[in-house]
């Protein structure tokens, strides 16, 4: 795996590219000098957390053949604030299921993710408590 970066404007502006071609930008907050250019990078790792704990429902989900019609995710996350450097204290990750899906398979699905799959949430979650919560719409 491997990232490259390159500086596009301002002071903290850069792009990030992967192997594949893809890109995106980050930026630093307003308060240090930031333009709002990008995505913070703690926010990256938010937005990882998201990607491979819905990549992991998902996949347990289907082998488990719960027909999972759409997925949402929503992050909130604290940060210790009066430490240095301030990592993250609490993440709160709801995760809004649509279809007939069973609680019990989802509950299980939600469980192996966070407990064995998630490799994000496993580093994540050894410095900040991770809270999972779901609901499920059916149709």
């Amino acid at each position: 795996m491997n990232i490259n970066l390159v500086r596009k404007s301002g002071k903290f502006n850069f792009e990030a590219e992967n192997e594949n071609g893809f890109t995106v930008e980050l930026d630093a907050k307003a308060a240090i000098g930031g333009e709002g250019k990008g995505f913070r990078p703690m926010e990256m790792l938010l937005i990882g957390l998201g990607g491979c704990s819905g990549i992991d429902v998902v996949n347990v989900l289907a082998k488990q053949k719960e027909p999972l019609n759409d997925i949402k995710i929503a992050i909130n996350a604290t940060r210790k604030e009066e430490e240095m450097p301030p990592i993250f204290d609490v993440i709160d990750i709801r995760f809004d299921l649509f279809g007939d899906l069973s609680i019990p398979k989802v509950e299980r699905a939600l469980a192996m993710t966070f407990d064995k799959y998630c490799s994000v949430s496993n580093i994540l979650g050894r410095s900040a408590t991770i809270n999972f919560t779901y609901t499920i719409n059916k149709g």
